[in-house]
């Protein structure tokens, strides 16, 4: 099931508001636009959040990462727009390196999965960290219908990657209300410009992909707890401190 807030999850934050932290969630976080939103949002509502990036260098540069890093500091920062909330963005960014792995469903026709397993992969990591930090929930910037891994056939097959519920709060909004939040934010001039995740993307992806077929795809290159757990072993952080 997609899940924008759990109800538990807006029970929670409805009764403790900017008091006690009411849960922690490990945020899937982008250069982009949407995922600073999300998580400025989650932070408000009383979570706290571990940030994890999963890079693409070198097969893209580290522009990515940079404003990912940018934006969260933004955020964090004592005279940032969180009032001084931002103290539960965690201070270390974990960075996993996915390029190669993603290269590997590159060919055949798993290509036209591509951005669907890119999702899954990226899920199936931040779970492994959620593991080691205590984590209950997953968080993401995604919407419905902005890119090809948003629609509703794509987005239950990515969710089927994750062992623990995920948090869109972002989900159902149009896409002018999250630019105008990014600016009140302060990290819109940060995020903007064009991402790049789509270099190695298939130029017709497919809209409701086959979880059999993406399961025989990742099986055939080792399984995606092996492909994850090598990402996950070979990160590297980035301190939020700045």
């Amino acid at each position: 099931m997609l899940m924008p807030l759990s109800p538990v999850a807006l029970l929670m934050s409805a009764e403790n508001g900017a008091g006690e932290v009411v849960g922690r969630a490990v945020a899937l976080v982008s250069g982009g636009i949407d995922s600073p939103v999300a998580v400025a949002r989650m932070v408000s509502a009383g979570w706290e959040v571990i940030p994890l990036h999963c890079s693409q260098e070198p097969v893209t540069g580290p522009e990515a990462q940079e404003k990912t890093v940018e934006a969260l500091r933004r955020l964090r920062g004592q005279d940032g727009p969180l009032e001084g909330m931002g103290a539960r963005i965690d201070g270390t960014l974990r960075v996993a390196p996915v390029a190669q792995t993603l290269a590997l469903f590159t060919d055949g026709e798993c290509h036209r999965d591509y951005f669907v397993h890119m999702k899954r992969l990226f899920n199936a990591i931040a779970c492994l960290l959620a593991d080691e930090v205590g984590a209950s929930h997953l968080l993401t910037g995604e919407n419905l219908g902005q890119v090809s891994s948003q629609t509703l056939g794509n987005m239950g097959a990515v969710e089927r990657a994750s062992d623990r519920p995920v948090l869109r709060p972002l989900l159902g909004m149009d896409k002018q209300e999250i630019v105008d939040e990014a600016r009140s934010l302060g990290t819109f001039t940060i995020s903007e410009g064009p991402e790049m995740c789509d270099v190695l993307g298939p130029a017709h992806p497919t809209t409701v992909a086959d979880i059999g077929r993406l399961l025989r795809n990742e099986d055939a290159r080792g399984g995606l707890t092996h492909l994850a757990l090598s990402c996950h072993e070979n990160r590297e952080t980035a301190s939020l401190d700045g």
